[in-house]
């Protein structure tokens, strides 16, 4: 028991640390209107468990906390709240859709981190441009979202999540041992 949650904290840890790795070098290019998060391809690691959701969800409060502390991101505290806030929707989303598929691949898991990010994302950038809301603001700001939230799931996530089904590696490294266990016995 004391293992699986050991095994449980080091997941997190190492998700939200690659999840801040791959944020990193283009803190310039993650923030504002127009955004290109590569590390939300990982978003889509929930398609083989729960357990990543958690690192996915620390490593976005501490990319948004830095892009706060540096003033590379625009939206400030707003954004470690509900930037944050829309990564663990994306993240439960693609767990809870992970098993409807169309010639294979999880669409619906990878489409849910577009939908959360640009409607949430979205709202967040236009309060802070506008003042207020509009809905010319807003449907640019979303749909400018969502678009670099779909290449990021679409373009990287779904090829990743085929290789590490193919490869077996993503049920040999997310795999519930709790689970496992009361399978055997």
């Amino acid at each position: 028991m004391r293992n699986n949650t050991v095994k449980k904290m080091a997941m997190t840890a190492m998700i939200a640390a690659l999840y801040f790795a791959l944020s990193l070098p283009f803190m310039t290019l993650i923030f504002g209107p127009v955004q290109l998060r590569i590390a939300e391809a990982l978003t889509l690691l929930p398609v083989f468990a729960a357990n990543p959701v958690a690192g996915l969800t620390l490593g976005c409060v501490l990319v948004n906390t830095l892009g706060a502390a540096t003033g590379a991101n625009i939206l400030g505290p707003l954004d470690i709240v509900f930037g944050s806030a829309a990564t663990l929707l994306a993240g439960f989303l693609s767990y809870h859709f992970r098993d409807i598929r169309l010639k294979g691949l999880p669409i619906l898991s990878a489409l849910m981190p577009v939908l959360a990010n640009g409607i949430i994302v979205g709202l967040e950038l236009t309060f802070v441009i506008s003042g207020g809301f509009n809905l010319g603001v807003f449907l640019i700001n979303a749909g400018q979202v969502a678009l670099g939230e779909a290449i990021a799931c679409f373009a990287l996530g779904l090829p990743m999540v085929r290789a590490l089904e193919k490869t077996g590696v993503g049920k040999k490294i997310f795999a519930d041992p709790a689970l496992n266990e009361k399978k055997t016995a």
